[in-house]
């Protein structure tokens, strides 16, 4: 699978990756206001047996595929974190 990856201003070490280059549209809007200025980093053919230095390759071809979009973030968070967190303040 072909992926683009975006580098993200507003925190060091947080990227998002595409399933289509340029096509936000897949981003709920609180994440993608979240990014700051995205600037293109790098187009990536990524299979099973890539190896990615911080990200786990089963998990952002998921969500490559689920969602359109990888959010690489610094630390231990993770997009389900932020998706459901998004989730509650919706519904609330």
């Amino acid at each position: 699978m072909l992926c683009f990856i975006y580098r993200c201003s507003l925190k060091p070490d947080m990227y998002i990756y595409l399933a289509e280059e340029d096509v936000f549209d897949n981003v709920p809007r609180e994440i993608f206001n979240s990014l700051g200025i995205v600037a293109f980093s790098m187009e990536l053919e990524i299979t099973p047996d890539t190896r990615l230095a911080r990200e786990d390759i089963e998990t952002v071809l998921k969500n490559l595929e689920e969602h359109g979009f990888h959010l690489q973030l610094p630390g231990d968070k993770t997009v389900e974190t932020i998706m459901r967190h998004i989730a509650e303040n919706n519904a609330k």
